[in-house]
Formats: structure tokens, C-alpha cells, sequence
């Protein structure tokens, strides 16, 4: 019962929106707590003006509903799997050479070294998680 209202929803068209607002104002709030409200006000009009674009289109966009999930199906749940693949490899490559960036300067290599350790060690938990289950 628990998981299809999860699944209701996350793929509820008001779910991305209202995600957005919600991230816009815990930038808003960390920007006013840092003495940066340029910075956060900044960031909830971004995150304000995504999570209406993300509304507002996806009458017109089966991508933009496929993101927001109330147009999701097999295919899209595939592009989505592999989207969010080009994205941690692409994170974890920035990682990579950011820290062999940072060691090259003689400095620490924090905080690339522990965000490393912790995308490996995630990596491979997960994989012996889904081997194990699969």
C-alpha cells in the first residue's frame, strides 16, 4: 500500500513542481542563514520558474511529462536509467580530475578524495545489492 502511494505520487504532475518550490526556498533560506540573499533569491527564481515550466509544458511535451512522471512508461523509465548513467559517470569523471587537480596544486584533494570513495563505495555496494537480488 505504502509503495503505489509513493508511486502515486512521485508520479503526480504537481510532484517535480512542488520539489522545486520546496528546493527553491531551502536555497532562499541557506542563502539568507550564508549573508548571500542575492544567492538565494537567485536560486528560487530558477527553481520557481523550472518548476512552472515543468507544469506548464508537459501538456505539450511527452519528454517533459515522462520527466515530471506522469507520463512515464517502460521506454522512458530505460532513457531515464540511462540518463542518470551518463550523469554519474560524467560526475564521477569531473571528480576524478578535479582531485588529480587539486593533488597537482599540492593541496589535499578534499573534499574530491572522500566524494570519490563515497561513488565507489556506493558503486559497489549497489552492484553486489543487485547481483545479489537479481
Amino acid at each position: 500500500m505504502t509503495s503505489q502511494r509513493s508511486r502515486a505520487i512521485s508520479q503526480s504532475k504537481w510532484f517535480l513542481p512542488t520539489f522545486s518550490g520546496v528546493l527553491g526556498v531551502a536555497v532562499l533560506v541557506a542563502g539568507l542563514i550564508g549573508g548571500q540573499p542575492v544567492v538565494g533569491v537567485a536560486g528560487l527564481v530558477v527553481m520557481a520558474a523550472f518548476g512552472l515550466f515543468v507544469l506548464l509544458a508537459g501538456s505539450r511535451s511527452e519528454t517533459v511529462r515522462g520527466l515530471r512522471g506522469d507520463g512515464r512508461d517502460e521506454r522512458f523509465a530505460m532513457i531515464d536509467l540511462r540518463a542518470t548513467a551518463i550523469a554519474g559517470l560524467t560526475i564521477i569523471f569531473v571528480l576524478i580530475v578535479s582531485w588529480l587537480v587539486a593533488i597537482a596544486r599540492g593541496q589535499s584533494g578534499s573534499p574530491y578524495d572522500w566524494l570519490c570513495a563515497i561513488g565507489g563505495f556506493t558503486y559497489l555496494v549497489a552492484l553486489v545489492l543487485l547481483r545479489w537480488r537479481g
